[in-house]
């Protein structure tokens, strides 16, 4: 077996002892097409099907090299053509070497690493840089604070991972693509900019010349297993949005259950307990956390957004909303935050109404809650019938009574023969009316 490098870039760049073995092996392959360089292999059988039909590129790696002994042992020489170096970043030559069933002759090509240090006037030794792979950023860039090349940076989900594990932002990146080719490009970013401004390529890498944290490996890694689980488990393989709902809710009651019980423990007093409530809480914080990242498997399967895109939408969201940390708002209180929170809502979502944001199908003490809170936020409180007492039903804050307050309105409702849950559901959605006819009077005469 005759392994040869095609080098970084055109056939220009292609060594003289690669086209040699070429033009001496009549049983040739290549890993892919996609390389400026792969047709001064001539007639050859590419393993790009492979990396189609695979589920992931774990998958691919071997399957080439199968493909390899297959041929050898029917042709005996057989020649191999990878992109750059068969040693850098090569790994089905990697396996290809370690398999007893084949002798392999590697001959050495021009890497693309000798093209980036070129283009970054780095000398790679005296910088202490760090070679990783895209792919396992967050794996082989733990606790690393730079300089790294990032390297096999070809698909827009590996930028939004890539950005996704670095806790503090860089100040810049660069952005190195088919270095050697008449097209290539250099180009200094912000950071911020790396997964909008970039649309990548299988010749692309990444320069980060410091990173003013280590990288947290832990949240990219869980998002990884998620997408292992997706291609590898039948169950995982058969959800979708709508059936993980019931696991989501399933999840948050467990999760509010844990928050109970954290308020029961820190009140006995008893370590043990204490701690023991604090490990179940984290328990089913991380199964809510699996939901989250499940559906954002799912997001960027379909091509819409991924756990990036989600984690930057929200952080962005909440700097919008709290102009009084980030903008030099001034509050008074947090009532003044709840009413700024709420417009800007309304703003951001075209909403006419408050109320438009109260999903009606909540539990209909929720959807009472929410619906009162958002339209107290407008200085609009929902009026309470003269003939209920106030005392009666917890006006001094208690939860106990104001628990056996609704307790026993739910036994009146029952002796009654009326539904609560509907009944509640009822009166809030003629509240919502209201409210949103009383915003429209407000709008119309302001």
């Amino acid at each position: 077996m005759v392994v040869i490098g095609l080098g970084p870039a055109g056939p220009d760049l292609v060594g003289a002892g690669a086209l040699a073995a070429v033009a001496a092996t009549p049983v040739r392959f290549v890993r892919t097409l996609r390389h400026p360089a792969a047709a001064v292999v001539g007639e050859a059988r590419t393993c790009d099907d492979l990396y189609e039909r695979a589920a992931s590129l774990e998958e691919v790696y071997p399957a080439i090299v199968e493909r390899l002994v297959a041929a050898a042992e029917v042709h005996g020489e057989v020649l191999y053509a990878v992109p750059g170096s068969p040693r850098v970043a090569e790994r089905s030559v990697e396996l290809l070497v370690s398999d007893g069933r084949v002798d392999v002759e590697v001959h050495p090509a021009l890497s693309f690493l000798d093209l980036v240090w070129d283009r970054l006037g780095v000398d790679p030794l005296a910088a202490g840089a760090r070679l990783v792979d895209g792919r396992r950023f967050a794996v082989e860039a733990a606790g690393e604070r730079g300089p790294l090349l990032v390297a096999q940076c070809d698909t827009p989900t590996v930028l939004s991972e890539v950005k996704l594990s670095v806790e503090s932002t860089p100040a810049s990146v660069v952005v190195l693509q088919r270095l050697g080719s008449p097209d290539e490009a250099v180009v200094e970013l912000d950071w911020d900019d790396l997964d909008r401004a970039v649309k990548p390529d299988h010749l692309t890498s990444l320069w980060i010349p410091e990173l003013a944290a280590p990288v947290g490996a832990e949240l990219v890694g869980f998002v990884e297993l998620v997408r292992t689980l997706r291609t590898s488990c039948p169950w995982d393989r058969e959800q979708t949005h709508a059936s993980l709902t019931r696991h989501l809710l399933e999840e948050t009651y467990e999760l509010l259950e844990a928050i109970a019980t954290l308020g029961t423990a820190a009140s006995s007093g008893d370590d043990e307990s204490l701690d023991a409530a604090y490990a179940h809480l984290e328990e089913e914080l991380g199964d809510v956390l699996f939901q989250v990242c499940f559906h954002a498997a799912l997001g960027a399967e379909a091509g819409r957004f991924t756990m990036a895109d989600v984690a930057r939408g929200i952080h962005d969201k909440l700097v919008r909303r709290h102009p009084h940390v980030f903008a030099g708002v001034e509050v008074s209180g947090s009532d003044d935050v709840v009413r700024n929170w709420e417009q800007i809502k309304r703003q951001e979502k075209g909403r006419s109404s408050v109320m438009e944001g109260v999903p009606a199908n909540l539990p209909s003490l929720l959807y009472a809650y929410k619906a009162q809170r958002k339209a107290a936020g407008l200085g609009i409180e929902a009026e309470v019938p003269p003939t209920i007492e106030l005392a009666e039903l917890g006006a001094d804050g208690s939860d106990a009574a104001v628990g056996a307050a609704l307790f026993a309105l739910v036994s009146v409702a029952r002796r009654a023969g009326v539904d609560p849950e509907t009944a509640l559901r009822v009166s809030t959605a003629r509240f919502v009316d209201e409210v949103a006819t009383t915003e429209a009077e407000r709008g119309s005469s302001g």
